[in-house]
């Protein structure tokens, strides 16, 4: 986990208790003792023999072993750190851009072990340049607020950049009302194609209300599709197989909310506005 800054100060308290007390004790003694054994720290887990692989790859490397600190040496160090406090805070400011900086490739490695799954899986609608050379995934549940906030943004960045290509992952996690309009919406993109799934896509995110049957019902017939075709599609096995595909991608790549979009190689949770999506995909390209 990364730690904000805000607990600086609390951080830097604790290193440097912690620095002065080993320097005290080999200052005190001998030669110096070793440093204690580093303590192994646990990967996130994850479903796919990919992305554990990917993890695998980018475990830490263990520091040195054996280090000793002459007591001389342990002395100097502790005096200057009385003379010059602030060092422990530009320390903790290091230390913190170097967790940022190992966290996000540890998150490119994992969106590259399922890439395939993000990108090409064969059963998610895909739009705005089907030819784009960037591609922007979205996680998307009907019934979230800021979901139905982010369809103008995506809509923004679409219009803004003609290089883009969307596609959109159904992942209902609010409820029941949630699941019946992803299987709704895949049934649709199923029987009706590509242009049916667009507008009721459009027309769930921009409804607001109780997603029920008359609701679907009266969409479909704006639609002109047949309600009964797609009433027996959303309970089939196919249907049922995609939503659990993308919960389970969801579930390798650690995202528990909606929206989340995943740029490339980059990961954006929450709600962004279309500026902030341009300006990424402006950045990937350079």
């Amino acid at each position: 986990m990364t730690l904000p800054l805000s607990d600086s100060a609390l951080i830097g308290t604790c290193l440097a208790a912690a620095a002065l007390g080993v320097l005290v004790l080999t200052s005190s003694g001998g030669n110096g003792t070793a440093a204690p054994e580093p303590v192994a720290v646990a990967q996130p887990t994850a479903d796919s023999d990919a992305t554990q692989a990917a993890l695998a790859e980018l475990d830490a490397q263990q520091i040195g072993q054996g280090v000793t600190v002459d007591a001389e040496f342990g002395a100097q160090v502790r005096a200057y750190l009385l003379e010059n406090p602030e060092v422990i805070f530009e320390a903790v400011a290091a230390f913190e851009q170097r967790n940022a900086a190992a966290q996000a490739e540890m998150g490119r490695a994992v969106l590259d072990a399922n890439a395939e799954a993000l990108f090409n899986d064969g059963h998610s609608w895909v739009g705005g340049n089907p030819e784009g050379d960037i591609t922007l995934v979205e996680f998307v549940d009907y019934r979230c607020g800021f979901c139905q906030r982010a369809l103008d943004e995506v809509e923004t960045l679409l219009q803004a950049d003609a290089g883009v290509r969307l596609i959109i992952k159904e992942f209902p996690i609010l409820g029941p009302e949630s699941e019946f309009a992803s299987r709704f919406a895949i049934s649709v993109l199923r029987l009706g194609g590509d242009d049916a799934y667009d507008s009721v896509h459009h027309g769930l995110l921009r409804h607001g209300g109780a997603i029920t049957p008359e609701y679907l019902e009266g969409l479909a017939d704006t639609l002109g599709l047949d309600f009964d075709a797609i009433r027996d599609e959303m309970e089939s096995e196919a249907v049922t197989t995609i939503i659990a595909e993308n919960r389970a991608l969801a579930q390798r790549l650690q995202i528990s909310g909606t929206p989340t979009f995943v740029m490339e190689d980059e990961m954006i949770r929450g709600f962004v506005e279309a500026e902030v999506l341009i300006e990424i995909a402006a950045a990937l390209r350079e």
